[in-house]
């Protein structure tokens, strides 16, 4: 294991840049830590409500991106690199290593666009709640337009009602009148026959007419008198 390390960490021909098989790998591994809290962090904004929270998913989703990109071209250069190894077994053992990167980063990959399949339903589904929401306040507004129309025609339906009642309460006392009027007239008929029956003239009437003013005369000034001798009491007494 020693003879593999030190063959890991010696600097080959070719090899990224100057980089050794294990600097590679170091990088690869930070980038994969970096990847899954992103991912993490990333599933976390996808429940957000906030809008400040929302604004940073596309600029999170685009480094995650990124780095799943470098990922994979340090397992490519890893992979050329294992063959570059002197030693059969140090070229297993890092082939495994490279493998299980590749793998992990497949891996972080499928969770990326598995998140990015769950996203676009969730906006599929927002906009179709907001549809459904905007259908159902226009056909809100319609039905209530249809509810103040039938309110009107049943408020008209009342006043003509109240109106026939009117009219028929109005001819009911009209009538009632027209048949008063007729018995008065028809009393004041029979009066009038009476007393040209007993035989009692005009100017008997007028007589008693006067005499019937003459009274009322006197009774009022009876009043009068009386409470003027009243106040004059109370005066006195006081």
């Amino acid at each position: 294991m020693e003879s593999a390390s030190a063959s890991a960490a010696t600097p080959l021909e070719g090899g990224g840049g100057g980089n050794t098989l294990s600097e590679i790998y170091q990088n690869a591994k930070k980038l994969q830590l970096r990847t899954r809290d992103a991912l993490e962090r990333l599933e976390r904004l996808g429940y957000s409500s906030s809008g400040n929270l929302e604004s940073q998913t596309p600029e999170l989703s685009a480094s995650i991106k990124r780095d799943l990109t470098q990922i994979q071209s340090l397992c490519v250069e890893m992979d050329r690199l294992c063959h570059s190894l002197p030693s059969k077994s140090h070229r297993d053992l890092w082939k495994r290593k490279v493998e299980q990167v590749t793998e992990e980063a497949e891996s972080l990959k499928q969770s990326l666009d598995k998140y990015f399949i769950r996203n676009q339903k969730r906006t599929m589904e927002a906009k179709e709640r907001a549809e459904l929401l905007g259908r159902a306040n226009g056909e809100s507004h319609i039905l209530r337009i249809f509810d103040e129309e039938a309110q009107a025609r049943q408020s008209v339906r009342s006043s003509a009602r109240m109106l026939e009642e009117a009219s028929l309460t109005g001819e009911a006392i009209l009538s009632a009148m027209s048949g008063s009027r007729e018995r008065l007239k028809n009393a004041q008929r029979k009066a009038l026959d009476v007393l040209n029956a007993v035989g009692l003239s005009n100017s008997v009437l007028r007589l008693i007419e006067t005499r019937h003013r003459v009274d009322n005369w006197i009774k009022y000034a009876g009043m009068i008198l009386t409470l003027a001798i009243v106040f004059i009491i109370w005066r006195w007494t006081r």
